[in-house]
């Protein structure tokens, strides 16, 4: 599991400029936006966790904006779990591939949506 967290965690980190890290350490790395809400928290980005039979790429704004998923592939879709989490076993470079570029356009769309400097 080691080197699909790593694999998926890769994906994630070059968007973290912009963004505040709260956990980095084995099996979990939390990134949050410096966006404060409503009820005085950040607004999350994602993270990677490692689970105990799987990978979880947690993207939030695929959650604020479904738009972000339109032609999304069926082959990342079969990896999906709820509305903003992708799960994963084994590394699937197409659909990693793919997960890079919608991870770039969350960054887009946060970052029009005053979310992000």
């Amino acid at each position: 599991m080691k080197d699909v967290f790593d694999a998926l965690k890769e994906i994630m980190e070059p968007c973290t400029r912009s963004l505040d890290v709260k956990h980095d350490e084995p099996g979990n790395f939390h990134v949050d936006t410096f966006h404060v809400m409503k009820n005085r928290k950040p607004l999350w980005f994602g993270g990677v966790q490692t689970r105990k039979n799987y990978v979880s790429y947690h993207l939030m704004p695929v959650y604020v904006n479904p738009e972000l998923l339109d032609g999304m592939s069926a082959d990342l879709k079969k990896h999906m779990h709820g509305k903003s989490c992708f799960n994963f076993k084994t590394i699937d470079d197409q659909s990693f591939r793919e997960l890079a570029e919608l991870t770039e356009r969350a960054v887009q769309y946060y970052r029009q949506a005053g979310y992000l400097t």
